[in-house]
């Protein structure tokens, strides 16, 4: 009897690698919101990576977190590394692309929980109520992301802090 439940442990176990072996290689996150604001009023927020805080649902989730800026101050070239705990691991973003009150185009490196490059892409579209912002990442997804994604998607595990993340910047631009 044990026997029989070894080879059936193995068996699923195959299976699941199997199947994961044939998921896509890559992954894609997206979110939008329409705002109440000019694309010129949320361009500033998004292209600084010293008004993230004020909207980010990362930055929430650990008060703690160390930050580090260097680069240059906004825009194309501006560079944010961060460490923290558990919730937010550690890694750095820079601006790789920056068209004024249109397009953001950020180059995301996880160094922890675990190893990621990924690239996080806004758009601010203006139309009658606002401005509609996509927030697009996508990248590579690794054979043991695909493994842990047969159980938990990526889409699960960040879409909501994505929706977070808008609603904060909806309140920051709407307020002021």
């Amino acid at each position: 009897m044990l026997k029989l439940i070894v080879i059936a442990v193995i068996v699923i176990i195959a299976a699941i690698l199997i199947y994961a072996a044939t998921r896509p290689d890559t992954f894609r996150v997206e979110r939008s919101a329409t705002i109440k604001a000019t694309p010129e009023k949320l361009f500033p927020l998004i292209n600084d990576f010293h008004n993230w805080p004020s909207w980010s649902a990362w930055d929430k989730k650990d008060l703690a977190m160390k930050t580090t800026y260097s680069g240059a101050t906004s825009g194309k070239g501006a560079v944010y590394e961060w460490n923290g705990n558990r919730n937010v691991g550690s890694g750095k973003m820079e601006i790789i692309e920056s068209i004024a009150s249109s397009r953001v185009v950020v180059q995301l490196d996880f160094i922890t929980p675990f190893e990621g490059h990924n690239k996080a892409i806004f758009t601010l579209n203006p139309v009658a109520e606002g401005t509609k912002i996509v927030w697009i990442m996508d990248g590579p997804m690794a054979f043991i992301p695909k493994v842990v994604g047969i159980f938990v998607s990526m889409d699960k595990m960040i879409g909501k802090d994505f929706e977070d993340s808008l609603d904060g910047l909806r309140s920051v631009a709407e307020k002021s």
